[in-house]
């Protein structure tokens, strides 16, 4: 996240930050967000808020299952996300932000 951040304010790229894992995000919103980069790309299985759900809710995961984690675990999201009108950035990754939004 701090990446992300320091490199859209030292890029001058206006952004609103949401902080889900605060605020929570819409079940409607996390959908959209798996139907663009699919359920492997945003439900974070790596992170240590998906690793310390029991086995039986980690696996036989669709994206049904996928949005309502993370409906319910919001810090299971890959972040940051990115919405740049239809694109959509998970994760920082300098070239892809440079490609999106120069």
């Amino acid at each position: 996240m701090k990446k992300a951040f320091a490199w859209l304010e030292g890029n001058k790229v206006e952004h609103h930050f949401h902080d889900y894992k605060k605020l929570g995000v819409p079940a409607e919103r996390v959908e959209s967000w798996i139907r663009q980069a699919g359920w492997e790309k945003v439900l974070n299985t790596r992170g240590q808020t998906f690793r310390g759900l029991p086995a039986s809710r980690q696996q036989n995961i669709s994206p049904a299952k996928a949005v309502a984690l993370c409906v319910e675990f919001p810090s299971a999201i890959k972040r940051p996300v990115l919405e740049c009108g239809k694109t959509l950035l998970l994760g920082f990754d300098e070239s892809a932000y440079r490609s999106a939004l120069k």
